[in-house]
């Protein structure tokens, strides 16, 4: 039987799922190993071949700690809530699930277009999933716990005593007992200070807004990338260049009221934690920066002729005295009512400008210096004078207080702005020339024109200005962060509803026992004629607090039946807590037991792409952090190890095309014409190489039917860039095509072969053939004959076989634990050429090599595995034992020199004497005739090493 990947890769995948080979018990003797990848947004497009690479190495790593003896959790499930799908369903009508459903599981889609599935492109590439566990995120059964935990949020409070999260209950009994002036807690910095018994007095409306300052998840008036075409708020990574990711719509930032997750509360132990984790410095470092803490000092600037005070966070208040102006962000909330009126309709213009931009674009761009004068002053708190207040997009509402005290002295935007504006520069660091650019050094310097500062360095004087500021009231020492809380609302339909009903116009959280809040069906996703989210377009839509449940909006009388949130959650949502459904993946009661948490308690390996540094990775320990806190899991980091596989990039192919004309010239002819290059479809170059297939190409697009070719020996030869891989440059190859050409075991193969996992790395259809080859000798190592016919003998190995195979065990065993999985495969090639040169046929040679070879090729393994008569999977085997005894050589080829000059190689039992050599060394025919008559004056033998005769 020939080697058939087509038919073999069918056959296990089948037998897998049926057999529940990859099923993980919550309970086990074995040790636990939970490997987990970051779930997918299963879009229409499905998978190309740059997508697997993470999945095919975590399947790897799992398999290999199956064969290792461990209890392996391996899920899959799908982040399938989020803006694609609703957009989508804006255009055609369709409804999100039904479109996400078929993304997921296959089909045709409204517009005919025939979709593959991810789950059908993920079976196909032989992963070994647990799918008993797999989860959707926009299934009501699994939103119903994301909602669950929104209200643990909204009825949690940050005490700063005990440094964790804690019941608001709690926090009301304090209120009640001694009001809030001696609660430690993170809190908006308006609240107010009350007693027990103005507390007590408050009415009820009164209470809940105070505490919406408190809880960890609240109401709030905030400045976000409103995008109107959209219909919906953006995060900052979903905004480029002023414009959404999706659509290339324009945006703006606006004040609206969203809520909020209180994100920063948590922004120390988000650092200190990372110290917890295996992840990448590269990963660390984004996350630190991204939190952003600093050490410096909250400065208060008078307003002349308002009473108002701007405040400052300065991370230099020992600069404080080389203010020259104060400038604010173009949101700030004191800009419109201080600015003068003369310049009332420049500072407009440009505000108007400023919301345009996003705070990414803002900050990225140091070299096009903008801004405007409000024409007010500040009063600078230690020297009295006036101060010009300026607006600048460099600054940003969202960092800090939204305002700086510029000191072009020691900042180099300030210095900048200054030079850019002709604004006064003053000096002080004493004998440090500032003509060209600021001294930024925190050291190194004395202070200069700094009153009661002159003459300190940079920690005398911070020591010194912080306790003035502190003693006259114009400021205090403080630990800032440049995280923002995290926005929870979007505008969209296509989301988690938020699980709460207004009374009064207050938030009240709707009861566990009503849960889940489904999604109701509405005619349009779009927004209502007033400016409503969709939601708003839901007829079925009030909550009635005597039956719990879900009623006609006509309903609503305010007193026991009221309107529910027409806002939605973010799309991080249900991705910040999926790792602890899978733990428990159809439990209707709770959203994880804790027997089984308790059990896996975290996840060993994520796999899993570095853009998600600074969102998900932050808002899912964040939440995981909170749930410690409140008892519910009993670790507070969720991913001990962090590998970030690299990205695979397209091998784009482009047709030269004369200008002009339709008529395309082949690369090599293209500089003796203007042309113009044009991406081609690469799945239409013959066998996945350079030519083009001139038939296909005409018969692509309608507007090359009539194309014309100028060839080069007959052929048309394409112009070949690496890319990113995208339909838009045609440059996708998608798993399937490769699967049903090569098989599944060649693909995975190849994707571990193209180079360290976490490096970028091109693709290349052609280089498919080698491991194909491969694939076939190995087969070929079981099989004897034309025909190819099984034929494994039960002779004793021979020891060279037995040293290959060990080598091999050496090899792969430690290529899996470094992660070094492209190694691994060149010591499969390598062993298996040489088992082939050896003829090697023998089953305890090709037993073993078949359970180490399948984590990479699956198949293949299965199937010779079952050939040999194995019952079980191959699966369930153990991995070999290394032996050291098969590497130790037990001889030594020796060079025999004649006086130094090596003559001839002479292979000996490393055990003889000194002696035993020389006899044998002197009685060798090559000796004698490299002698002849002469008798050698000395004979020099190192055991293992030399031998060499003199004279």
């Amino acid at each position: 039987m020939q080697y058939n990947p087509n038919e073999i890769e069918q056959k296990w995948q089948q037998k897998w799922f049926d057999n529940k080979t990859f099923k993980a018990e919550n309970k086990s003797d074995k040790p636990k190993f939970y490997v987990l990848d970051m779930f997918p947004y299963p879009s229409g497009a499905g998978l190309h071949v740059g997508h697997p690479l993470g999945y095919i190495a975590s399947d790897i790593y799992s398999r290999y700690k199956r064969l290792k003896g461990f209890n392996v959790l391996h899920p899959m499930g799908y982040d399938s809530f989020g803006l694609p799908a609703e957009q989508y369903a804006i255009q055609t009508g369709q409804h999100p699930s039904v479109t996400t459903k078929v993304n997921i599981e296959g089909g045709v889609d409204k517009q005919g277009n025939q979709i593959a599935g991810y789950e059908n492109q993920l079976k196909k590439i032989g992963l070994g999933y647990d799918w008993d566990r797999e989860i959707r995120t926009s299934n009501p059964e699994y939103y119903k716990w994301t909602q669950w935990i929104f209200n643990e949020l909204f009825d949690s409070y940050y005490d700063n005593d005990s440094n964790k999260a804690e019941s608001i209950s709690q926090l009301i009994e304090k209120f009640q007992a001694e009001g809030n002036a001696n609660v430690n807690a993170v809190a908006d910095e308006d609240v107010e200070i009350f007693t027990a018994e103005q507390w007590n007095a408050f009415s009820e409306k009164e209470q809940q807004a105070i505490l919406l300052k408190y809880r960890l998840t609240f109401l709030a008036e905030a400045e976000v990338n409103w995008c109107p075409d959209l219909g919906t708020v953006l995060a900052n990574d979903e905004v480029i260049n002023g414009l959404s990711e999706r659509g290339g719509y324009p945006v703006v930032r606006k004040k609206m009221t969203q809520w909020m997750m209180r994100i920063t509360a948590y922004a120390d132990r988000l650092i200190t934690g990372l110290d917890k984790v295996d992840w990448s410095d590269a990963i660390k470092e984004a996350q630190r920066n991204w939190i952003g803490k600093s050490q410096g000092a909250s400065i208060f600037f008078g307003i002349e002729g308002n009473s108002e005070k701007i405040e400052v966070f300065t991370t230099r208040p020992d600069t404080v005295f080389g203010v020259s102006y104060v400038t604010l962000a173009p949101e700030h909330p004191l800009v419109l009512e201080i600015t003068t009126p003369e310049q009332k309709e420049k500072v407009a213009a440009y505000v108007d400008y400023t919301s345009k931009r996003s705070e990414r674009d803002r900050l990225a761009d140091a070299k096009n210096i903008t801004g405007e004068f409000t024409g007010a002053y500040a009063i600078h708190p230690f020297t009295g004078k006036q101060v010009p207040i300026w607006i600048g997009d460099y600054v940003l509402a969202s960092y800090g207080t939204g305002a700086v005290m510029a000191v072009p002295a020691g900042d180099e935007r300030d210095f900048a702005f200054a030079n850019h504006f002709n604004l006064p520069i003053i000096n002080i660091f004493k004998d440090k020339d500032i003509s060209e650019n600021a001294f930024t050094e925190k050291g190194g310097f004395e202070l200069q024109d700094s009153d009661f500062l002159n003459g300190l360095d940079y920690k005398e004087a911070v020591k010194k200005i912080i306790a003035a500021l502190e003693e006259k009231g114009f400021g205090k020492g403080k630990t800032n962060f440049r995280l923002r809380e995290a926005v929870f609302s979007r505008q969209r339909y296509w989301g988690e509803p938020v699980p709460v009903y207004f009374k009064d116009g207050m938030p009240y959280t709707i009861p566990t026992e009503a849960l889940p809040i489904i999604l109701p069906e509405v005619d349009e996703y779009l927004p209502t004629k007033e400016g409503e989210p969709p939601l708003g377009r839901a007829t079925e839509w009030a909550f009635d607090t005597t039956t719990n449940k879900v009623v006609e909006n006509s309903l609503i009388n305010n007193e026991t039946i009221f309107p529910i949130e027409l806002n939605t959650m973010p799309g991080w949502a249900g991705s910040s807590w999926y790792w602890l459904r899978y733990m428990d993946a159809k439990n209707d009661n709770e959203f994880v037991s804790k027997e089984a948490v308790d059990y896996w308690q975290n996840v060993d390996l994520y796999m899993g792409g570095s853009e998600h540094a600074t969102g998900h990775l932050l808002y899912s320990r964040f939440w995981q952090k909170f749930l410690f806190d409140k008892g519910l899991v009993p670790t507070d980091e969720y991913a001990k190890k962090l590998i970030n596989q690299g990205m695979i990039l397209g091998m784009s192919a482009f047709a030269y095309r004369v200008n002009g004309t339709n008529t395309f010239v082949s690369k090599g002819l293209k500089d003796q014409h203007e042309t113009t290059p044009i991406h081609v479809d690469v799945n239409i170059l013959k066998d996945g190489g350079d030519e083009l297939d001139t038939d296909k190409f005409k018969a692509w697009r309608e507007d090359y039917a009539n194309a014309e070719f100028i060839l080069e020996d007959g052929k048309y030869i394409t112009g070949r860039e690496v890319e990113k891989m995208s339909k838009s440059k045609y440059n996708v190859i998608s798993p399937d095509t490769i699967c049903e050409e090569y098989g599944a075991d060649s693909l995975r193969l190849y994707e571990m072969f193209l180079g360290p996992l976490e490096q970028t790395k091109p693709w290349n259809t052609q280089g498919l053939s080698g491991v194909y080859s491969f694939l076939k000798k190995f087969w070929r190592l079981f099989h004897s004959g034309e025909n190819e016919v099984f034929l494994v003998s039960e002779e004793e190995p021979t020891k060279e076989e037995m040293k290959v195979l060990h080598q091999t065990i050496k090899k792969v065993d430690e290529d899996v634990n470094n992660f070094s999985f492209n190694t691994s495969v060149s010591t499969f090639m390598i062993a298996v050429n040489e088992l082939g040169k050896l003829k090697t046929n023998k089953r305890s040679i090709l037993e073993p090599l078949a359970i180490i070879i399948s984590p990479y090729a699956p198949h293949i393994a299965e199937e010779l595995w079952e050939k040999l008569g194995h019952e079980t999977s191959v699966a369930n085997a153990d991995f070999p034992v290394f032996e050291d005894k098969w590497l130790v050589a037990d001889s030594k080829e020796y060079p025999v020199s004649f006086n130094g000059k090596m003559k001839f190689l002479l292979e000996l039992p490393l055990s003889l004497s000194k002696d035993e050599i020389q006899e044998i060394v002197m009685k060798d025919e090559r000796t004698i005739k490299q002698l002849g008559d002469r008798t050698p004056k000395n004979v020099i033998i190192v055991p293992g090493k030399i031998i060499n005769i003199v004279g």
